[in-house]
């Protein structure tokens, strides 16, 4: 799967690689970066919805836990490091 990301969806990858970020357990997750609250959630959910980020372990639903690349999140940054490249 390709996947087309911005370079607002890139940089939020490479804060969620960094292990900068955590993210809520919740349907639509919030996430913070470095303990701020991201301003655009909107990318957040976009990312979450196409399984590219995701919670480290199970929380409770709100609790803030790691946030993670996921498989696809990696090869989708690598993709994107490629094009960039």
């Amino acid at each position: 799967m390709t996947t087309e990301l911005n370079h607002r969806e890139r940089a939020t990858l490479r804060a969620v690689a960094g292990g900068h970020a955590e993210i809520s357990c919740s349907c639509e997750p919030d996430l913070f970066i470095d303990g701020l609250s991201c301003c655009d959630q909107s990318t957040v959910h976009r990312l979450a919805r196409l399984g590219l980020i995701a919670p480290a372990r199970p929380g409770k639903c709100g609790e803030r836990v790691p946030a993670v690349l996921t498989g696809a999140g990696s090869l989708a940054l690598g993709e994107a490091f490629a094009v960039a490249a």
